[in-house]
């Protein structure tokens, strides 16, 4: 096994950021688009099936708009979501979360889906976050090729800058489908990872933090 197969094989990620091209946006999406749908013709080719079957004919075009429209949107920095902040006017200052946000990522050793939840907590240095910008956030950095452990750091160092203060905490428990379908093919295991700032550093305050995510939503 050389070591880029034990990279992707032990799900190791070499950059805290996602790895880009200088030139990444220097074509337009339909370009990339009819780029990506030779290739995928091509590839699709080689694996000798028939792409003059009614049900395959439009598969490239269709893979291509998913690739560049869809589950890698995140890639393009005019896609972050605007994260407006208001002033915390009514002075609260408990720990804020929100949980069991869906993630819907993809592995970028093997382009295979991660699934899971996101629970991110702040505690307002004076301004605070729309609750759904938080779901946004998650989902523009989930929408690229991941890892996990990136995937998380990312989200947390973002609202670091957007609130203004270190307290933020991220905890992603997701299911990798290169795991479940390949290599083990262990359906049971998840993956679950953290990055705690600030005050979340506490023992104490990181305990809180855990009991609240784990707290059942529905009860009365």
């Amino acid at each position: 096994m050389n070591n880029q197969d034990e990279i992707g094989e032990n799900h190791i990620s070499t950059s805290a950021e996602t790895p880009m091209r200088k030139d990444a946006f220097e074509l337009t999406d339909q370009e990339k688009m009819q780029r990506i749908e030779r290739n995928v013709t091509d590839t699709l080719h080689t694996l000798g099936l028939d792409l003059t079957d009614d049900s395959l004919q439009g598969t490239p075009r269709r893979v291509a708009k998913l690739l560049v429209q869809e589950i890698f949107d995140g890639l393009h920095p005019d896609k972050r979501p605007r994260m407006s902040t208001f002033e915390n006017k009514f002075k609260y200052g408990e720990m804020l979360i929100e949980k069991n946000i869906g993630v819907y990522s993809t592995c970028e050793h093997h382009l295979l889906p991660i699934i899971g939840r996101a629970h991110i907590g702040y505690i307002s240095s004076g301004r605070i976050i729309g609750l759904s910008k938080l779901n946004r956030l998650v989902n523009y950095y989930a929408k690229r090729p991941q890892v996990q452990e990136r995937l998380t750091k990312q989200i947390v160092q973002d609202l670091q800058k957007v609130l203004k203060t270190e307290d933020v905490a991220c905890v992603i428990d997701a299911k990798h489908m290169c795991v479940i379908t390949r290599g083990i093919k262990d359906i049971n295991s998840s993956t679950i990872t953290s990055e705690y700032g600030g005050k979340f550093k506490d023992a104490l305050v990181k305990r809180e933090f855990l009991d609240y995510i784990q707290m059942d939503s529905d009860e009365d």
